[in-house]
């Protein structure tokens, strides 16, 4: 895997790319460059969009609050999307910035909000958790956005996965054992992680959980995790063992 060039700013612009484009900015991105980053004319600077790979751009001021990028040329190419799904209770809005945040980060490809019994936020703002998305993937040379589906009570997410995806479910009620050694016994097979809200599953819903074919409850460990902490553990583990950091 090739290093990402922090060297260079980076910006997700939502539009298509084409050697010799100008992609005309919203006012805010223009000012981000112009009077925050204080980018001059011809100043290169990497964009994204979530489909066509990293290009070089120069900017193009057009006075102090707009400007245009011109498009120059790929430098890497557009990866395979992601195959990690990560479903979670969502909670309120500064650890669900993080929690949406740090997934990105480790490699999730798909954001499903769960609504659970004990749910503590029952409506999901989907502009504010893909602007979430949008910021780690510019700060950590990611190029795959994931896709963020509207939030579905527990027993839908369930059924909408497909059969051959190996549900990680973290479990608080599972006895201590050692969840590398769990994910270890595993065949490869395409992933989706689980984690609860803060009160944890009541019984039946956990019931539920275990009656899905292709289902591994594991556990994080002696000490109760929030459910933000509980998401970083979980995907870092899980990747370790079975998901792209094994084949690093």
């Amino acid at each position: 895997m090739s290093t990402p060039d922090f060297a260079r700013h980076r910006l997700h612009i939502d539009a298509g790319f084409a050697v010799g484009a100008a992609l005309p900015l919203e006012r805010d991105q223009a000012n981000y460059l112009l009077n925050v980053l204080r980018l001059k004319a011809g100043d290169p600077i990497r964009v994204f969009n979530g489909r066509d790979g990293e290009w070089l751009a120069r900017v193009a001021p057009e006075g102090r609050k707009q400007a245009t990028l011109a498009l120059v040329e790929q430098v890497k190419p557009q990866p395979p999307q992601p195959t990690l799904r990560y479903l979670f209770a969502p909670l309120k809005h500064a650890r669900l910035d993080y929690m949406a945040q740090k997934a990105i980060e480790m490699g999730a490809g798909l954001l499903q909000p769960v609504l659970t019994r004990r749910t503590q936020v029952s409506r999901i703002n989907l502009e504010r958790l893909r602007a979430n998305a949008v910021e780690a993937a510019e700060q950590c040379g990611i190029l795959s956005l994931p896709l963020i589906e509207p939030e579905q009570p527990l027993e839908a997410a369930l059924a909408a996965l497909p059969a051959e995806q190996l549900l990680i479910f973290c479990d608080e009620d599972l006895a201590q054992q050692s969840p590398i050694a769990a994910l270890s016994a595993c065949e490869p097979a395409p992933l989706a992680v689980l984690i609860g809200p803060e009160g944890g599953f009541d019984e039946s819903e956990r019931r539920l959980i275990r009656a899905r074919p292709k289902t591994l409850p594991i556990s994080l460990g002696p000490r109760i995790l929030r459910a933000d902490t509980a998401a970083v553990a979980a995907l870092a583990v899980v990747q370790a063992v079975l998901g792209d950091w094994s084949r690093a």
